[in-house]
């Protein structure tokens, strides 16, 4: 694809469990308003057989990539206080693949400027990388890229639950069915599981405390 125009979003940055995704839309400069037309928008205004439908029209016109990254890398940069950066470091891939001449992405920065930069930084010389906040909402080629994002998501916790023959809910902590499947799976086991964002405060409140050795517990 000559000279394409991307845009870049995420989706489940704040689940409990399951991937964080982060999409891209690609598409020709030419083909630009097709975006729209093809019903690309914030992919949280959509239910999920119309993000499918919008997903499958968005194949169809552009190209759509993704990054998907493990509970484990997020609680590794989470550790750090650097979740912020290990989202810019999988745009900045985006970036360095679809090699576009303008990059939307959507700022998860509190200062979208900032995070443009970085993005930019990463990607390497060439791109221009253009950071706001809301750009899901704003601007369709970062809409279907929060479209790219959801519909992969939600497809790799489906096949999550598939997996582990349960009804896992969103992901989300504010979902009481995510978290009566947490609760259930964690009762009486301490071990973390590898689906579970073990960083998260969620989970520090669900799993039980290991009990306390005290002397009568070693050998004499």
């Amino acid at each position: 694809m000559d000279d394409p125009i991307v845009g870049i979003d995420e989706a489940g940055r704040g689940a409990w469990l399951g991937p964080l995704v982060v999409g891209a839309f690609a598409v020709p400069a030419a083909r630009l308003e097709d975006v729209a037309a093809a019903g690309a928008c914030d992919s949280k205004r959509l239910a999920p057989r119309a993000r499918e439908a919008v997903y499958g029209r968005l194949r169809r016109i552009g190209t759509c990539r993704s990054v998907v990254v493990p509970p484990a890398t997020i609680d590794r940069y989470v550790a750090r206080g650097r979740l912020n950066d290990l989202e810019a470091e999988a745009f900045a891939q985006l970036v360095r693949e679809l090699r576009p001449r303008i990059a939307y992405v959507d700022a998860c920065d509190a200062n979208a400027a900032r995070f443009g930069r970085t993005v930019a930084g990463l990607a390497g010389p060439g791109p221009t990388v253009v950071a706001r906040h809301k750009a899901d909402r704003d601007l369709p080629i970062v809409g279907a890229a929060s479209i790219v994002a959801k519909v992969r998501r939600d497809r790799a916790v489906a096949r999550l639950a598939r997996r582990l023959d349960a009804e896992l809910g969103s992901g989300y902590p504010s979902d009481p069915r995510t978290v009566a499947f947490v609760r259930e799976r964690l009762a009486n086991r301490p071990e973390r599981p590898a689906w579970l964002r073990s960083s998260w405060a969620t989970t520090q409140r669900v799993i039980p405390a290991r009990p306390a050795r005290t002397l009568d517990g070693y050998p004499g």
